[in-house]
């Protein structure tokens, strides 16, 4: 099949390669002029694991392309994506829907024959509607059919979900819609993929609530972590004696720093907000927001603890700045508040991360990238455990550090307590 997928983001791009790779001839657009040309050279603007394998695997084929025109690539195609952002609108719990809106009206002057137009943005519920409205005004109806189409890739794990997904959802009343898009995802319903047809403002709601679901857990789960630190019991245990119950289910149960990233975050915020103008109370979905945006003081008191309130002029390490491993994302990392804190109070901080250094931290006293972890780690006295890389799992911390005393603070509980104490190192995880 002939697709189009507007916005060469994290979705856009990961979906866009993996439907060539399936054998479709794909079209990814984007108005990034520089981006287009990287990507014609097979230079990816993110970071996901065998990604560019696969860009570079279809792009030789054919069945990838790369364009900064939208007209031409719509007209070609007969299944369009809308892939842009949907970010929070400043200080607001709303979605900022104005991309999409963009794009919908440009896919509108642009349509002579069917073409089916496919909200793989996430966005709050009734916004298909929406782009129905727009697209009618410039469309004749029977031209072109606006269906819902939520995606469920995690970051680091993109191409494993897309190709073995739990479940397709598509939003759609639209009988040719739904058979046609039933045989694009054919290969994944043969792997077992559950196909859903529902309506399209039910597809809306359940990428929403899917997410906020999650979010749910991994509040659950750190609001335990912070009684079993008082009660001495670890939360591994706890999490294990939980997730074993197949009603509860071990995934999204593991304590930490708060959850970050693109999706959690805006999609709990944009939920409320559809809630509230329908009057609505979404009492849990608010306190999972206010508690995970609490989640980093506690953390940063934690640190004022262990610290013995001695912050300035400490040498403070973070392993891992993005807010989960196998990923550049930085969006809403726990560490955005945690670092420019530290620095404020006169600690002297190194990081490293594998996907390399952060402008966000530029413009900070005392904050300096280190290209490897024995850079980073050198006579620090604190070790900031912050993401989960599988690099940092086995690192023999005294020989990094070259220093009798310092001080380990594992935020993703990726080290055994009795053999780091074993060394002599003083050690802090979450909930232990």
């Amino acid at each position: 099949m002939k697709l189009c997928m507007i916005g060469t983001g994290y979705v856009g791009l990961v979906s866009g390669v993996c439907f060539a790779d399936l054998g479709n001839d794909v079209i990814c657009v984007d108005k990034n002029i520089s981006k287009i040309n990287q990507l014609k050279k097979s230079i990816i603007p993110i970071y996901e694991p065998g990604l560019d394998e696969l860009v570079k695997k279809n792009y030789k084929a054919g069945r990838l392309k790369f364009s900064t025109n939208l007209a031409e690539s719509v007209q070609k195609s007969e299944i369009i994506f809308i892939c842009v952002g949907t970010p929070t609108i400043k200080n607001k719990y709303e979605a900022d829907l104005s991309q999409v809106i963009s794009v919908a009206k440009e896919i509108s002057i642009n349509i002579k024959s069917f073409k089916i137009i496919i909200n793989k943005s996430t966005v709050p519920v009734m916004t298909g509607d929406k782009l129905e409205k727009i697209i009618s005004k410039k469309v004749k109806k029977k031209l072109f059919s606006v269906v819902s189409n939520p995606e469920f890739l995690r970051e680091g794990e993109a191409i494993r979900d897309f190709i073995y997904p739990d479940r397709v959802v598509i939003g759609t009343s639209n009988k040719k819609s739904n058979k046609k898009l039933k045989n694009l995802y054919l290969p994944l319903i043969s792997k077992g993929a559950k196909y859903i047809n529902t309506s399209r403002r039910a597809a809306e709601l359940i990428k929403y609530a899917s997410n906020a679901f999650l979010a749910t857990k991994i509040t659950f789960i750190n609001e335990l972590a912070n009684l079993c630190e008082k009660l001495n019991i670890n939360i591994e245990d706890v999490s294990i004696g939980m997730g074993t119950d197949k009603r509860i289910g071990g995934r999204f149960l593991r304590a930490g720093p708060a959850y970050g990233g693109s999706c959690f975050p805006k999609d709990t915020r944009a939920l409320v907000a559809t809630a509230k103008k329908t009057k609505t109370s979404l009492s849990i979905i608010n306190t999972v927001i206010n508690s995970n945006e609490k989640r980093s003081e506690l953390l940063l008191k934690r640190i004022n603890y262990i610290l013995k309130n001695k912050i300035k002029n400490k040498k403070i390490t973070f392993l891992g700045v993005t807010f989960k491993a196998n990923t550049d994302d930085m969006r809403e990392s726990p560490c955005l508040k945690m670092i420019p804190y530290l620095s404020k109070k006169g600690a002297r901080i190194k990081y490293y991360d594998p996907t390399g250094r952060k402008n966000e931290f530029e413009k900070l006293k005392n904050v300096k990238f280190k290209h490897t972890i024995k850079e980073a780690c050198e006579m620090s006295d604190l070790i900031i455990i912050h993401t989960e890389w599988n690099e940092f799992k086995l690192i023999d911390l005294k020989k990094v550090v070259k220093k009798k005393n310092f001080i380990v603070y594992d935020m993703r509980n990726i080290y055994s307590p009795e053999k780091i104490k074993k060394q002599n190192i003083k050690y802090f995880g979450i909930g232990r």
